[in-house]
């Protein structure tokens, strides 16, 4: 990270955008800072929201911020008597980073007890799943509310909604995005909520417990009946959120991140249109799946449409597969039916 900031200071960079969520919970922001460098992105403090469940929940309960009840096990034998004693449906979550994959949305007691051998003791995602959060399966519609943050100033955008199954019909294992629509439908008045009941409080709590944030602020949000609550925080952009969010984003990105890291007002101006993302993922995908398969038709692609690689490579001057979701397909259009 050192020899990272070293480059960037010796290029003259003037602005970096960190992407991932691995490098941000790792320090890479305050590599930068540590140079006098501008870095859009939360410290590794900061990031902590969501490189652990466990800290993000419970700083929902100290602030009082509407989300799921939980608890929190370091022992699978303790994890697994509560899941028995439960009475409704319960999720399973990895408490450290599992790339979108460290979550199970248990049917029964017996699912949710495999979730947690699978996380704590066969340490399928490794070191994350050493610790889990155990909460209450909520019921309602999903959205993504994104919002850039400076200390306690929130500047929310269009709100988005993903699709994390991976088959059709909303039905097999999550993944880490399988497509996503801008701007979400939401009720009347709700987007009003989450600011006022989510995103405010929580810039707040994290400035005041001395985290301050700086960045995107990605809340997964359960529209219930009894309102909103969150589901989780993501300190980066969210994928595929952003890739329909960002083509309705009217100016220059770089000044609007320019503007919030330097605390000033950044001008959010959207299209009236709508976006549509469609993830073309290996046969498999979360699963084991086979990679270097050749690509075509991208030279075909209609002008209201934005292909965004993810898991590609270029082999032997081909272009293949090289990865779980490899390409999204973004249709853009003045109605979301026409997106």
């Amino acid at each position: 990270m050192a020899a990272l900031a070293s480059a960037a200071a010796g290029l003259g960079i003037s602005l970096t955008v960190v992407g991932p969520e691995a490098p941000l919970a790792a320090g890479l922001t305050d590599a930068f800072a540590a140079q006098g460098l501008k870095v859009f992105g939360p410290s590794a403090a900061a990031a902590q929201i969501e490189a652990s469940k466990a800290f993000a929940k419970s700083l929902m309960r100290r602030w009082q911020i509407p989300t799921a009840e939980f608890e929190v096990f370091d022992e699978s034998s303790d994890a697994i008597s509560y899941v028995r004693r439960s009475s409704g449906r319960v999720v399973v979550k990895a408490d450290g980073l599992a790339a979108g994959k460290g979550v199970v949305v248990a049917r029964t007691a017996a699912e949710a007890e495999a979730a947690v051998a699978d996380f704590m003791v066969r340490r399928v995602h490794g070191p994350a799943g050493a610790r889990v959060v155990i909460e209450e399966c909520l019921d309602g519609r999903e959205a993504s509310v994104l919002a850039l943050v400076c200390g306690e100033r929130v500047w929310p955008l269009v709100p988005a909604q993903d699709y994390k199954r991976a088959g059709d019909g909303d039905n097999g294992p999550n993944t880490g995005g399988m497509g996503a629509i801008a701007p979400a439908p939401l009720p009347g008045g709700l987007m009003g909520q989450v600011i006022d009941q989510i995103l405010e409080p929580v810039a707040a709590a994290m400035a005041r417990e001395g985290r301050p944030y700086t960045g995107v602020l990605y809340a997964g949000i359960m529209v219930t009946a009894d309102g909103p609550k969150v589901l989780e925080f993501n300190c980066r952009f969210g994928d595929p959120e952003a890739q329909v969010i960002l083509p309705l984003l009217q100016g220059s990105f770089a000044d609007i991140l320019l503007d919030v890291v330097d605390g000033r007002t950044p001008p959010l101006r959207w299209s009236t249109g709508a976006a549509a993302c469609v993830v073309l993922a290996s046969g498999g995908y979360p699963g084991h799946h086979r990679t270097g398969f050749p690509i075509a038709g991208l030279e075909q692609v209609p002008q209201d449409v934005r292909v965004f690689h993810a898991g590609t490579a270029v082999a032997d001057a081909r272009l293949v597969t090289a990865g779980g979701r490899v390409l999204n397909a973004v249709g853009l259009g003045p109605t979301l039916e026409g997106a």
